[in-house]
């Protein structure tokens, strides 16, 4: 399976745990909406039922009679309602019919019963079929013939003379009993309609949700995806890099063993290649060590007061010699007074010392470098100004990745590896610096290194 197949396979995965996990807090938040919606509006319909039922309770109690045929005063009372055993036929008047009553008659009715349990009147709008005879239960969940459902509510009436012993010796705590009913039809509607927003808003939510998964587990791999090019990049520059001095060593070495004893005299000039080559190595090894020190950031030392001053001027002195062999004017500009930055000596060292060894190796005999320091807007400016080969623009951009050569030839015959940028440029970030870089072609480059100083 190919780098491909495989981040795209863990894409796909990534996604899906994306989306699983969407559609199960959806799911729950969704079901937990339900419920809580529904809950409310039939808690509000039932406190609703229980205060037309309260009014009505505190209207009737001191007018109902204690007879134990009230008939006549009930349709006095309710002149909308209808008596039991008896031609339905109300025909109250406009101000009979607001006198005592509900606002919304098309969705409530009234039941009426006497303590026996027998029905007295009803509304003419009840729902079919209905017993004639009381169900004391408080709460009742009914549903007509043409499948509507009623919510019903029963509440214990009491005349003024509740406690009046009968003709029969029992004595009646209470005078009757009313029932309030409710249609549920708005009730039900509401929640089709909110299983209908669930229904299909939850699928277009998840398909959302999935679409966009699937985009930030692209994002989320996008990182990881470019760390493995780089570091399979860095596997085959490294390999290529160690296969040329591990070819000359090894053809050495047997040309050395197959040298015949007359001819012993030229093993030393070919132990020297080989010294040069498993120096060439160890170099390598070194820098790679180095620059994986560097960015993960797991150096032991701590940071610690340097002064710029005295590095650039030992180092100038240090590679005098070298630029010297080149026919190259070597030379700094230093200010009076000290810069100090925090940071780590020996990488600081490294630092400046691969950028001037990268400026003559890159400058023409004749040719000049300077390296300047000063002290701006609370940062250590250190440049270094060569006057050789520029660079060009597309090149720039490159120019600080790892075994990365403008010219490989050259680079090559004077022995360096193409990590000596690399590793500049992760020392400046690990002292929180910048590294900049301006050339042009033929006019040669300037690498400024920006650091923050220390307070004085």
């Amino acid at each position: 399976m190919n780098s491909q197949q495989l981040f795209r396979r863990s894409r796909t995965r990534l996604a899906l745990w994306y989306a699983g996990v969407m559609a199960v807090i959806l799911g729950l938040s969704g079901l937990g909406i339900y419920r809580a919606l529904i809950q409310a509006n039939w808690e509000a319909l039932e406190r609703e039922i229980e205060s037309i039922a309260g009014t009505l309770h505190d209207s009737l109690e001191p007018m109902l009679p204690p007879s134990a045929d009230p008939t006549v005063v009930l349709q006095q009372i309710f002149p909308d309602l209808c008596v039991a055993r008896q031609v339905c036929a109300p025909q109250p008047t406009v101000i009979q019919r607001h006198t005592i009553g509900i606002s919304d008659r098309t969705s409530y009715y009234i039941r009426l019963f006497n303590h026996h349990g027998d029905l007295l009147a009803f509304s003419p709008n009840q729902p079919l079929p209905l017993p004639q005879t009381i169900n004391p239960t408080l709460w009742q969940t009914l549903q007509s013939d043409s499948g509507t459902r009623y919510r019903q509510f029963t509440t214990i009436l009491h005349s003024a003379d509740a406690h009046t012993t009968s003709t029969d010796g029992h004595d009646h705590p209470s005078w009757g009993y009313m029932q309030i009913g409710r249609t549920l039809a708005p009730f039900d509607a509401e929640v089709r309609r909110i299983r209908w927003i669930l229904t299909v808003g939850l699928p277009i939510a998840l398909g959302l949700v999935a679409a966009s998964s699937w985009g930030l587990a692209g994002l989320a791999m996008q990182p990881i995806y470019q760390s493995y090019q780089r570091q399979q990049q860095f596997t085959a520059d490294a390999a290529h890099e160690l296969r040329s001095p591990l070819a000359s060593l090894l053809a050495t070495v047997e040309a050395i063993l197959r040298l015949p004893p007359a001819q012993q005299q030229d093993v030393p000039p070919m132990l020297q290649t080989v010294e040069r080559q498993g120096r060439r190595l160890s170099h390598l090894v070194t820098d790679l060590l180095l620059l994986t020190t560097l960015e993960q950031n797991v150096s032991p030392q701590s940071f610690k007061p340097c002064c710029l001053n005295d590095l650039i001027a030992d180092l100038t002195e240090e590679l005098s010699e070298l630029a010297a062999d080149s026919d190259i004017h070597l030379a700094h500009h230093l200010p009076d007074s000290e810069i100090y930055v925090l940071g780590h000596e020996s990488q600081l060292y490294r630092l400046v010392s691969n950028l001037i060894a990268n400026a003559i190796q890159y400058t023409s005999p004749g040719g000049s470098v300077l390296v300047s320091l000063e002290a701006r807007d609370r940062m250590a400016i250190i440049a270094v100004k060569d006057t050789g080969i520029g660079i060009a623009p597309a090149e720039q951009n490159r120019i600080f990745e790892r075994f990365y050569r403008v010219d490989s030839d050259r680079s090559r015959k004077t022995g360096g590896t193409g990590l000596g940028l690399a590793i500049a440029k992760a020392i400046v970030q690990r002292h929180q610096g910048q590294l900049s870089l301006g050339s042009e072609i033929g006019q040669g480059s300037l690498f400024t290194v920006s650091l923050p100083c220390m307070h004085n």
